[in-house]
């Protein structure tokens, strides 16, 4: 027996549900930026960094929101019905899971954006930044060049 298959895999049924569960908590950096480009209604992406972090870079048209505040501020920057998206610095850090706990405690619609900033940048999508809208070379690990989606 193989390595991969040392512990037998989920019958169909079991694993169709788990990813189906993953999938409705979760999104990518490229579903997020067709649906920022497409203006999707009712979407709020939401930066849960702190100040420092925001002012090196961020998503155009996010809204900064760091964690510690969601819960006192949500409501009054966040229109009920709104469908969240929460993203912190990137894989290694899971502010953006926590955001996103806060953000469904309080009633919302939510999925974070695997990877965060760091796939996002990496991905060659533009960033607001000091200097104002920049986008990076992509990183042909994370996507192909000339493209900004892996075209799955």
């Amino acid at each position: 027996m193989t390595q991969t298959f040392a512990v037998p895999a989920a019958p169909p049924a079991t694993a169709a549900a788990h990813f189906l569960a993953r999938l409705a908590v979760e999104t990518d950096v490229s579903d997020v930026h067709a649906d920022l480009t497409a203006r999707t209604p009712g979407l709020v992406v939401v930066d849960s960094r702190g100040d420092v972090a925001w002012r090196q870079g961020h998503l155009s048209g996010a809204l900064h929101l760091p964690t510690a505040a969601i819960a006192a501020r949500a409501a009054d920057l966040v229109p009920a019905g709104s469908r969240v998206v929460t993203y912190c610095w990137g894989p290694g850090c899971n502010g953006a899971t926590r955001a996103a706990l806060e953000f469904a405690r309080l009633g919302y619609a939510v999925k974070e954006m695997l990877g965060g900033y760091e796939y996002w940048v990496r991905e060659g999508l533009p960033v607001v930044g000091p200097d104002g809208l920049v986008r990076r070379p992509a990183d042909e690990l994370t996507a192909p060049r000339s493209t900004v989606t892996c075209d799955c």
